[in-house]
């Protein structure tokens, strides 16, 4: 198993080509050489390096706190990214729980996994697609083709990390908080407990929102309206109490719904009512999305569409589920589900990511 100080020392043996030469000489070499310097700049002074590109490789001493880890390797994303062995980070490698016992409901035993390692061919217990710790990067990219989009239900991602890790036995790579911080639990060669059937093939975010509720469902309805009061700016986030500390990395912040008006939309065959999420969250989630696209290859930028060209609101039948390589929400594998929720802006999110990708 791997340890909890997880890849941070991993050899990176297989950087891209285009990961350019003055990326990876020294200042002292630039200097003497000359190149890359701007018109007219100090020879002794090199010129500044530019930021890499969403999803291009990046050497540890290059580290910036903007990248993500699949298989020891890390990919720059252009948003903070905490990662399970940093500072603040939550780790889904400890088996030990990160929060104190609740006072009331199930706490995981100490000693269990909240992941299986590596990724497993389904039904088949000894063959594996990505073997366990392996820095085969080529395996991973041949074994996951989807992104799960979920909201958490639990408002922020402390609040989740709390859920998932000590109450419930569970994990997802990704959460995304109220301020756009990403967080990353696990390695991507992970098989991570977030999605059900596409657990082996897929990588997950859990993005901090409320979630949503069925019109008609008066006491829900009414709850989520006190978690979303206004002010002279509009709505607004109100975290109760008992939730604090929420540990969200923006000192003051205050989430905010990007729509300030409460969306409704059908789910499942019913009609659902959410708060939107964060035009942070927006942000951070079309970068991540990006770099994964480039990271993993197979999971092209669109969500599976009706005759119409609308993305689906409901569960994907089982031939479309098979043939389908994207970005797909948690409603769209399983019909208990209504998240990412009808306030979701699947075509605004689909359009960034496909902007900062240059694809049409």
């Amino acid at each position: 198993m791997e340890s909890a100080a997880g890849p941070s020392q991993a050899p990176l043996s297989s950087v891209p080509a285009r990961l350019s030469l003055a990326r990876r000489l020294s200042p002292l070499v630039l200097a003497l050489s000359g190149a890359c310097l701007q018109p007219g700049a100090d020879p002794q002074v090199p010129a500044p390096v530019e930021a890499p590109e969403v999803g291009e490789a990046v050497l540890p001493a290059e580290r910036k706190g903007q990248e993500l880890v699949a298989c020891g390797q890390l990919f720059h994303v252009g948003v903070p990214v905490v990662l399970w062995y940093d500072q603040g980070g939550y780790d889904a490698y400890s088996t030990a729980l990160h929060f104190d016992a609740p006072a009331s409901g199930r706490a995981v035993e100490d000693g269990e996994l909240r992941y299986q390692p590596g990724r497993r061919v389904d039904g088949r217990p000894g063959e594996y697609q990505v073997t366990p710790g392996s820095k085969d990067l080529e395996a991973l990219q041949g074994a996951v083709d989807l992104f799960v989009v979920h909201y958490d239900a639990c408002g922020c991602s402390r609040q989740c990390f709390k859920i998932l890790h000590d109450r419930r036995c569970l994990s997802v790579q990704f959460m995304l908080d109220v301020d756009g911080t990403v967080y990353q639990t696990l390695d991507l060669r992970e098989r991570a407990w977030h999605a059900a059937k596409a657990n082996t093939r897929s990588v997950g975010v859990e993005i901090a929102n409320f979630g949503a509720r069925r019109v008609g469902d008066e006491a829900g309805l009414a709850a989520l309206e006190e978690l979303h009061p206004e002010d002279e700016q509009g709505r607004f986030v109100e975290f109760p109490a008992w939730m604090e500390p929420l540990d969200i990395r923006t000192p003051g912040f205050r989430a905010r719904p990007r729509h300030p008006e409460r969306i409704e939309g059908p789910m499942q065959g019913g009609t659902y009512a959410q708060y939107d999420f964060t035009a942070e969250q927006y942000a951070s989630l079309a970068r991540l999305n990006a770099a994964l696209c480039r990271v993993l290859p197979r999971i092209e930028p669109d969500a599976p569409r009706d005759a119409s060209g609308r993305v689906l609101d409901r569960v994907l039948d089982d031939a479309t589920y098979e043939s389908f390589s994207g970005v797909v929400g948690h409603h769209h594998v399983s019909a208990a589900k209504q998240d990412p929720g009808p306030a979701f802006d699947w075509e605004g999110h689909l359009a960034s990511v496909r902007a900062l990708l240059g694809a049409p």
